[in-house]
């Protein structure tokens, strides 16, 4: 099977993000999307807006930027749009967030998007996707080709409890504390695509690889593997999908600034003829498990002995690695706002300060619809 990577010359960036729809006066999930949209795209004719689009649920509005150069202009796209649909939104009493779930709103109580793609999902994968009631934002990169891409997405993979941990923002699912930080994150892995990267070795064996799946019936078309860190070859980016909703721009801005500075970093790093290599199997799942469980408080694994380091000191070194890159990318300021992640604390940790505050569910989802109005 032959799968033309569209390769980009530079390393561009794209960002998505799943925003919630909520009923204003009880802060629940509203089915909305569609009513929303037809007013947005109408000016647009039968494709719709360019950059407001379905997901799974009614309750949900993706936005998308463009092709952009830097994380500023990617934020500025965004917050286009975001003003778009928060004005049509208002107009119905509804409010917008992004977190990897909502706090209380019920899976079962969601209607689903009239697109046959996601009604043939769900006959296709039954109740792991019927409950997909999560959210995330994702971040393309340009990468120049195929043979790249891949070796790129085996450096990035030591990466995903990075990324998870400063996003994760899903500590209840239908009113109760899961304990964990990312709770979205164990939700999704239930699909059977979805998940940690496969490890590859070159362009050739994801051909491979995709030819069986789609041989199988196991897929469709490409576009149906949703691994944290995957080539796609439409775009010519690698996608790092690993991340919980985020409730405020500037954490969008953030980590999207870390994730281009990741990606050319790597890159550089190959084309000088390092060979990029993940970390064991094991030690993956088990720092993956460790971020969704722990967030920022995680004890990552980083050698076979089983010596560990606190997360906070591996993203602290990290940054430090990249500021190089990000002055060179014009996002040196973007990139300082990670290490504000750590200092504040990610989103599940100030949704539990605040019920530990005498706060109830409600309240933390007013804090989100804040958050995300935030104009910083």
């Amino acid at each position: 099977m032959r799968i033309e990577f569209n390769g980009s010359p530079a390393p561009t960036l794209g960002v998505e993000v799943e925003l919630e729809l909520v009923d204003r006066e009880t802060g629940e999930l509203v089915s909305a999307a569609s009513d929303i949209l037809g007013e947005l795209g109408a000016a647009h004719g039968e494709a719709g807006h360019p950059k407001a689009k379905h997901e799974l649920f009614e309750c949900t509005i993706e936005i998308i930027t463009g092709i952009c150069t830097t994380v500023a202009e990617a934020r500025a796209d965004l917050s286009e749009t975001l003003v778009e649909v928060r004005e049509a939104a208002d107009r119905r009493g509804i409010d917008l967030l992004c977190s990897g779930t909502h706090p209380y709103s019920l899976w079962v109580d969601q209607d689903v998007s009239e697109d046959p793609r996601y009604h043939q999902l769900l006959e296709q994968m039954g109740w792991t996707a019927q409950r997909l009631q999560i959210f995330g934002v994702h971040f393309h990169v340009g990468v120049r080709h195929g043979e790249r891409v891949v070796s790129i997405a085996n450096g990035l993979a030591g990466y995903i409890p990075h990324l998870l941990a400063l996003s994760a923002s899903s500590p209840y699912w239908e009113g109760r504390d899961t304990g964990l930080a990312s709770s979205r994150s164990k939700v999704f892995e239930a699909l059977p695509t979805a998940g940690l990267p496969e490890q590859l070795t070159d362009w050739a064996e994801f051909e491979a690889f995709m030819q069986t799946l789609i041989s199988a019936g196991a897929l469709t078309t490409i576009r149906e593997v949703w691994w944290d860190v995957r080539p796609h070859p439409d775009f010519g980016t690698i996608e790092l999908r690993m991340c919980d909703g985020l409730p405020t721009l500037r954490e969008v801005s953030s980590l999207a600034a870390l994730s281009q500075c990741l990606v050319t970093w790597l890159d550089q790093r190959a084309e000088a003829g390092e060979a990029l290599q993940p970390p064991s199997d094991w030690v993956l799942r088990q720092n993956k498990w460790r971020a969704a469980r722990y967030g920022i408080d995680a004890e990552l694994i980083i050698d076979l002995q089983g010596g560990t380091r606190p997360l906070p000191e591996a993203v602290t070194e990290l940054v430090t690695a990249l500021r190089p890159v990000g002055v060179t990318l014009g996002c040196e300021d973007e990139l300082e706002g990670v290490l504000e992640i750590l200092e504040e604390g990610p989103s599940y940790l100030r949704q539990r300060r605040l019920m530990e505050q005498g706060g109830d569910l409600r309240a933390v989802v007013a804090q989100l619809v804040d958050d995300m109005a935030d104009p910083r």
